[in-house]
């Protein structure tokens, strides 16, 4: 037997042998690739390799691709004609946004008279009407007579069983902590401060003055501080940066500045004690040492770090510089405008509709394609099943 072997292995065509070694590159070209899908796979999901490599990313945008360097001279002068009337749409667009700016500050005082009222009805200064408290919700769409009856006559027991409350109480606290961005600055210790908020109001710069609006706090009377007022200012800039004009994207906040809170004694949240032990080196004695330390809490808002004329900021005052931008437009832009909104939470579904739409239509899709091969006579439920190799891990 082993004879024949060696026959019918010395009798194979050299074109059989450069298949089967064909045959064994491609499976050995498969293992390959697979590990390095594996290796990609692992790397993707390390964060550190991923923050490097957006790091790189960055760092490309904007560099030349080399296709410049490869045109006529002719025609890179053409292009810098281009360029210059970019610049010039760049200053052009300041001026739009400067006029938005002016827009803004119009209708702001056309929004202030509502906006006062809603402050009233929060504090108490103001009973609204019967015709004013008529709201019809979707739900009660469908409600019969009697129903709408039974629902009014409960309602009314519930609410001769409580004390009288005064407007809406916690307002603005409820408003705060209804949204992910301000609940992740609130402490425990922040609450029974904020409790006394009782209007928030958006003021913009005067005309012919530099850009800018200011966030005020309206607080009552309370044990906490003697300010009945705190502001937030934020200074922007509607103009082509000189050295970078291609950069501008609208109105940029350049830095913002707060205000002194006139504090009761040791009730500052902002700042905490701590008590260290300390050794003496020599005599070995120990002694406690008492240090005040900043303290976490939302009042911290009102305290940005500084920014320097040159504009140079160390990487913490920057995240934390970023972040107060942030929430100062955010509550600018949205929780002043529709905050019965987001007091009810009906402001945060419409946010979080979007994307449940995007997963419903996923889901549906999924749906359709399993539906079609149950409805295919040659389906085979087995086959659904992907081999264990398949399988996610």
């Amino acid at each position: 037997m082993a004879d024949m072997d060696n026959k019918d292995q010395a009798e194979l065509d050299p074109a059989d042998l450069e298949d089967v070694e064909d045959v064994e590159e491609e499976e050995t070209g498969e293992d390959v690739n697979s590990k390095a899908r594996q290796l990609t796979v692992q790397m993707m999901q390390n964060p550190q390799i991923l923050a490097a490599l957006q790091e790189r990313l960055d760092g490309l945008v904007g560099s030349p691709s080399g296709y410049m360097e490869s045109l006529p001279k002719v025609v890179k002068r053409r292009v810098n004609a281009l360029k210059n009337l970019q610049v010039k749409c760049a200053h052009i667009e300041a001026k739009f946004y400067e006029e938005v700016h002016e827009l803004e500050r119009k209708y702001a005082a056309l929004y202030q008279p509502l906006f006062d009222k809603r402050s009233d009805i929060v504090k108490a200064a103001y009973e609204p009407t019967e015709e004013e408290c008529e709201w019809k919700a979707d739900e009660e769409e469908e409600l019969t007579e009697e129903m709408k009856e039974k629902a009014k006559v409960e309602e009314e027991k519930k609410d001769e069983e409580k004390e009288d409350p005064k407007g809406i109480p916690e307002f603005w606290l409820t408003v705060f902590k209804n949204v992910d961005l301000l609940s992740d600055m609130l402490q425990e210790h922040d609450e029974p401060i904020l409790k006394h908020l009782q209007d928030i109001k958006v003021k913009f710069s005067d005309p012919g003055q530099p850009m800018s609006f200011s966030l005020e706090f309206y607080f009552e009377p309370n044990e906490f501080f003697t300010n009945t007022l705190l502001t937030k200012t934020y200074k922007m800039r509607s103009e082509p940066d000189e050295n970078d004009p291609f950069s501008f994207d609208g109105p940029e906040i350049m830095g913002c500045t707060g205000c002194t809170i006139d504090w009761t004694k040791g009730k500052n949240i902002t700042l905490k004690t701590i008590k260290k032990k300390q050794k003496h080196k020599g005599r070995g004695t120990v002694r406690t040492v008492t240090k005040t330390v900043p303290n976490d809490s939302f009042f911290n808002f009102f305290t940005p770090p500084d920014v320097p004329e040159s504009g140079d900021l160390d990487e913490d005052s920057e995240a934390v510089l970023a972040a107060d931008f942030e929430i100062g437009h955010f509550i600018r832009e949205r929780i002043v405008p529709r905050a019965v909104l987001y007091f009810t939470g009906e402001a945060i579904e419409d946010d979080d509709d979007d994307y449940d739409e995007e997963g419903e239509e996923a889901d549906d899709e999924e749906g359709e394609e399993e539906g079609e091969e149950e409805n295919d006579p040659d389906y085979d439920p087995k086959d659904a099943n992907p081999p264990a190799e398949c399988k996610q891990q």
